[in-house]
This record gives C-alpha cells, sequence and structure tokens, in this order.
C-alpha cells in the first residue's frame, strides 16, 4: 500500500538580527563588510542589497569574483521509493531524464496552468531530490504527493548556501583547494564529504554554488576569502545581482511573473507561455498538475507575452508603459536596466500578444531631472531574451580569468 511519510524537518532557530529579521549563518562576515547598511528583508531573513557601491559589486561580477549568500533560499528534500514520480507530478519538465549529479532549471503550475514558483531542482541521487525556490512550498509539495510512498523534508535552516560567481571563480576555488575542473554547467560535485558544490547560479557568468551545514559557514566563508585575496573576490549584494540577471535574460518571481499562490485575483497568474517557457512543458511525460490547462494552452496564442526589449538611449525604462506605434497601451516593462558590460538599454516587459509581434513599440519612460519629471516616449525593439552570453559560462575545463 503506498503511503506518504510526512516528515516535517523544523528549521534551525533564527535568532532575531537588530533589524527584527532573521541572521544567515553568513551574517557575522556580511555585517563586518557592510558599509552602505542597505538590507532587506528575503524570505524572512536578513539580506544585503549592498554592501558598498552597487556599481563596485556589479563589474565585481563580471570582470573577478563574488560572494553572494543564497542560505535564505527555500530548500526542500524529497526522497523515497516514488520520489522521481512526485517530482514529476510536480514540475512541467521530465524528471525521468535528469540523471543523478544534475541541475535543471524547472517551473510547476496549479491545475489552472498558472505558474507557482520556479526554481532549480538538483537530483543528488536516484530517489534523491533538492528543490530550491523562491516560495514557500511545503504544503504544496505535501498535497502534491499525498498517496505516494515519500519523505519530504524542509532543509531550508539546516542548509546554507553561498553563490561564488565571476570569471576567476573557479581559480578561486582552486587557490582553496576545491578545483573542478570537469564540472560541466549544471553539474554537481562533493569535493569533501559534507560540502556538495553545483556549476549553477543566477549571473549568466561562470559560476558555482556551494550547499553544506551552517556550522561549517564561516570556515567556508573564510577558507574562500584567504584564497581569493589576489583574484578580487568580492562580497556582494542583491542589487548588483539584479543587474546581471537581467543582462543575462533571467527572470525573477515577483517582478516578471506573480506565483498565483500569492497572487489575490486569478487574473494576475501568468502559464509558461505566456512567460516564454513553453519549451518547459513536456506534454508526452506522465501525467502533471496542470497537464489538461496547458495543453488547451499550447493549442491557442497566448494572451500576453513576456519578451525582452532594446530600447533607445540610456534612460531607464523601469516601470514604463509601453505603447504600439505610439497610441495604443500594449503593455509595461517589469524589470529594466542600463545594461554595463552589452552597453544595451534593455527591458523585461509584459506585452499583448499581438503587439509583441508587432513593429512600432515605443516605451515611456519618466525621468526625475533636478526635482522636475521628463518625459521620453523611447523607441523599443523585440530581442532575444539575454545580451551576454560569454562563452567562458560554459567552457570546461573553465579558465582560469
Amino acid at each position: 500500500m503506498n503511503r506518504i511519510a510526512r516528515e516535517t524537518v523544523s528549521p534551525r532557530p533564527r535568532v532575531p538580527s537588530r533589524e527584527g529579521l532573521a541572521d544567515t549563518p553568513f551574517e557575522p562576515r556580511l555585517r563586518a563588510l557592510s558599509t552602505a547598511e542597505d538590507w532587506m528583508d528575503w524570505s524572512g531573513c536578513l539580506s544585503p542589497r549592498a554592501l558598498g557601491a552597487v556599481e563596485t559589486e556589479y563589474f565585481a561580477i563580471r570582470n573577478q569574483a563574488t560572494l553572494f549568500d543564497v542560505s535564505p533560499m527555500h530548500k526542500y528534500r524529497v526522497t523515497g521509493p516514488d520520489a522521481e514520480r512526485v517530482v514529476n507530478r510536480l514540475v512541467t519538465r521530465d524528471v525521468a531524464r535528469l540523471a543523478p549529479g544534475r541541475v535543471a532549471y524547472v517551473l510547476w503550475c496549479d491545475e489552472d496552468g498558472m505558474v507557482i514558483d520556479d526554481g532549480t531542482l538538483f537530483r543528488l541521487g536516484p530517489q534523491d531530490f533538492r528543490l530550491c525556490c523562491q516560495e514557500r512550498q511545503f504544503a504544496w509539495l505535501h498535497d502534491i504527493a499525498w498517496g505516494f510512498d515519500v519523505a519530504i523534508a524542509d532543509e531550508t535552516g539546516d542548509v546554507a548556501g553561498l553563490a561564488l560567481q565571476g570569471p576567476t571563480s573557479h581559480a578561486v576555488l582552486e587557490a582553496a583547494g576545491l578545483a573542478l575542473p570537469d564540472l560541466r554547467p549544471f553539474g554537481i560535485a562533493e569535493p569533501e564529504p559534507g560540502l556538495v558544490i553545483s556549476r549553477t547560479g543566477f549571473s549568466g557568468d561562470l559560476g558555482y554554488e556551494l550547499w553544506l551545514r551552517p556550522e561549517g559557514a564561516l570556515a567556508l566563508w573564510d577558507r574562500l576569502w584567504v584564497a581569493g585575496a589576489d583574484l578580487g573576490l568580492r562580497a556582494i549584494g542583491f542589487a548588483a545581482l539584479d543587474i546581471a540577471r537581467i543582462e543575462a535574460g533571467f527572470i525573477m518571481a515577483g517582478a516578471e511573473f506573480q506565483p498565483i499562490h500569492r497572487a489575490l485575483r486569478p487574473s494576475r497568474g501568468r502559464t509558461p507561455f505566456e512567460l516564454g517557457l513553453g519549451h518547459l512543458v513536456d506534454p508526452g511525460k506522465p501525467h502533471f498538475n496542470g497537464r489538461r490547462a496547458l495543453l488547451r494552452e499550447a493549442a491557442r496564442t497566448p494572451r500576453r507575452q513576456l519578451v525582452m526589449l532594446d530600447i533607445e538611449g540610456t534612460k531607464d525604462a523601469s516601470g514604463a508603459l509601453v505603447y504600439h506605434r505610439g497610441r495604443r497601451e500594449a503593455g509595461h516593462a517589469t524589470s529594466a536596466v542600463w545594461a554595463p558590460t552589452a552597453k544595451r538599454n534593455i527591458a523585461f516587459a509584459e506585452l499583448d500578444a499581438r503587439a509583441a509581434r508587432s513593429a512600432g513599440l515605443r516605451a515611456e519612460i519618466y525621468t526625475l531631472k533636478e526635482g522636475r519629471w521628463e518625459r521620453t516616449m523611447a523607441s523599443a525593439t523585440v530581442i532575444d531574451r539575454g545580451v551576454f552570453r560569454p562563452p567562458r559560462a560554459r567552457a570546461t575545463p573553465p579558465g582560469r580569468f
């Protein structure tokens, strides 16, 4: 008889910081490096928006190596005889094709085909998975797993995470005695007991993520910090990483889409096809949540489309309304930035699907200059996502610089 082992692993007790948010295992090192004192709430944890100058931190991602604390991410472990079946029922991709020791970008939907969240799925063994995501999913995972022989554990407080990103990131690992020259993108390795390293990240550059128990977090930080002293290693906050991820063409929950479980209005939900992620939906695999709705959606033209725009000029188009042929409102920018490395003014934008396939788009940009708002109608063109795709991000073995 099938059963479900409802194993609830309570996160480690979190000591509130002086800001009233929980400290992560790396907080002492981040606090000591902070000159900006610019902190933010990330899933109830204290996280730096910036430790110093955002521009300096961004250019460190693209020219050196950086450390970013990803411990606040929600992390769930799914194990047991039916683990693959449960995870395959959850996500829209076919997990059976994901080999042990590999990572995949995944998303999952409700019964109406609306995206609940996206994240990375680590296959640690034949029936052993870890799901990392932005939104709390513990209750939803149990709903999906009802009747299956699996154990589900919330590992959020029991696994510390550190993103090491940038062109010298592997050189830092090498100097720290953790060289992984044969690790391919989206691969997983365990160079030492208790330390898992994946070649993943949110920067679009060469990079790694390191996962370990919280009690070893500060020792790992110090080890990398010493190893990276001559390689430009710098700690960064979210603001710099946000620039990098837009430049790389990576979407983010809460910006490019509203997770449907958090939305107050069903109309705020978005399907994978509307987000331009229809290639992540595998209709040929066994049943998964939202399959019927997504099959119907695949057979028709989406109502709206998430695209990337190349916008005239250098003025940041954050929050801009987008018009078709200068008259009809066609959508709005969800995230925007002047891409410093690519030297292009870009934005993610949610547009009416017909407008997304047409020319004649203009972005209405307002800029505050000396107490006065100036309005610009800048021409915009739909382009492929991601204006920064360096070969070094995929090179195996990676270059030293």
